[in-house]
């Protein structure tokens, strides 16, 4: 089973979905087979480095509420990442533009360490309260999960992987994605938001029987004595 997860390293719908989605996978009996990835989505991709000083403010200056309420909605986050064992320190969080994370995201997909990379550049985030726009993080990240440092600063100055980043988010206006976190299992099953655990455990186990359930081939010939190559003929 292949699972692909739409998400920005900002989200906090997203760590918190990641988290609880996993929760699901380690009680699913056939948890060895399923491949996952993540897709790259910007949730503002206008936001500039150092615009925002204050999650809180942002916050609120987004859904045009007073301070208080905005910094009340982020303790409210903070306690469903409790939750599920996330530590959310929203007062050190610092704003910023994610393009230049999700092109690190897309090098290390090509070497074989994009899974490790997400849960990094997250924590990064939303635990430790790092820009995650600047360079020397994304290095520090990126050296944390086994990358190498100068192949990843060359793909950082370079520009590289940004068309992969568009063209992830092209996939996601195409298939109607709305919001983040956005799950498509076997390219055709989807399911969007941080769904609970055992709303992902139902989804898991439907997905399986139904793929498993798929009709076989059946020989309507099998007594013929039509001529037909194979390995060792022809």
């Amino acid at each position: 089973m292949k699972v692909e997860i739409w998400s920005d390293v900002v989200c906090p719908f997203c760590y918190i979905g990641k988290r609880r989605f996993e929760q699901a996978l380690q009680q699913f009996n056939f948890g060895d087979e399923v491949e996952v990835t993540f897709k790259s989505f910007q949730l503002d991709p206008t936001v500039e480095k150092g615009q925002y000083d204050d999650i809180h403010q942002m916050l609120a200056n987004k859904y045009q509420v007073p301070y208080e309420q905005g910094k009340e909605m982020n303790a409210q986050m903070a306690q469903q990442a409790k939750e599920v064992g996330l530590e959310f320190n929203f007062d050190s969080v610092v704003p910023t533009n994610t393009e230049d994370a999700h092109r690190l995201s897309q090098f290390a997909k090509q070497e074989g360490k994009l899974y490790e990379l997400m849960e990094e550049l997250m924590k990064a985030y939303f635990t430790k309260g790092l820009d995650v726009g600047d360079h020397e993080v994304l290095l520090d990240t990126a050296g944390e999960v086994g990358l190498d440092r100068e192949e990843a600063s060359n793909a950082l100055e370079s520009g590289a992987y940004l068309s992969n980043v568009r063209r992830d988010q092209q996939e996601a206006s195409q298939i109607g994605v709305q919001g983040v976190p956005f799950f498509v299992f076997n390219e055709k099953y989807a399911v969007s938001g941080a769904q609970s655990t055992e709303s992902f455990l139902e989804v898991l186990n439907k997905v399986y029987e139904e793929e498993k359930s798929k009709p076989q081939v059946q020989m309507l010939n099998k007594d013929s004595k039509t001529e037909y190559c194979d390995g060792d003929s022809c």
